[in-house]
């Protein structure tokens, strides 16, 4: 298997690398700041330089990877403005991507809040609203998907246990365990044209996602 992941520094990617090439899998990088090359290669991802945010084709981005990982976003105290140009128009344009490539597997990291309104919020309704048209252009795409929508992310260990269903309350979770989520969902059987919300809970991550997927 070959994949390759979008956002290749964020946190909960840089945990996942680690996961994927302990079980032999090739991972590419997406990374913008080449000064982050270095630390994405050691957490075992080839790092690829490239901006999503203004390059159009992202053929030689994505390679010959047969799953595709959007694990990238504009960042909690980035201005609305790169939360449209990376939570969607990059998402959008990696989607159109992996239809030309026929990847097998396009896998969504979303948010339980994608596409819900944040009245009081204006930075968080910027925010879930990108990740929530990211998220139908996928639905609307040809690609096979897997949409991971999880709660807001702490820096706790991870505890192997979650809850995963079609929708749940807005609860916490580990970005240790998102990672172990990704990973268990890239390597499953099925999740094709599947999405979940995913907290912290009480279900062993494999047996989470083994049902979700099923």
């Amino acid at each position: 298997m070959k994949v390759v992941v979008a956002g290749a520094h964020g946190q909960v990617a840089m945990q996942l690398h680690p996961l994927l090439r302990g079980s032999g899998i090739q991972v590419r990088g997406i990374i913008r700041n080449p000064n982050h090359a270095g630390e994405v290669a050691q957490a075992g991802a080839e790092p690829i330089v490239f901006d999503m945010e203004t390059e159009s084709d992202f053929s030689g981005a994505i390679g010959d990877a047969d799953t595709i990982v959007f694990a990238a976003g504009g960042g909690g105290p980035s201005p609305a403005a790169r939360k449209w140009a990376v939570d969607r128009d990059a998402a959008i344009k990696l989607m159109k991507a992996g239809e030309k490539a026929n990847v097998q597997r396009f896998v969504m990291l979303s948010a339980i809040s994608s596409g819900k309104p944040f009245p009081d919020d204006e930075m968080m309704n910027v925010y879930a609203a990108a990740k929530g048209e990211a998220d139908q252009a996928l639905r609307q795409s040809r690609l096979p998907y897997t949409i991971v929508r999880p709660g807001p992310f702490t820096n706790e260990a991870a505890t192997g246990l979650v809850d995963v269903a079609p929708q749940l309350p807005r609860r916490s979770i580990p970005r240790a365990d998102v990672a172990l989520v990704l990973y268990n969902v890239i390597i499953a059987a099925g999740g094709q044209r599947v999405e979940f919300d995913l907290t912290s809970g009480s279900i062993p991550i494999e047996t989470a996602v083994r049902n979700i997927l099923m």
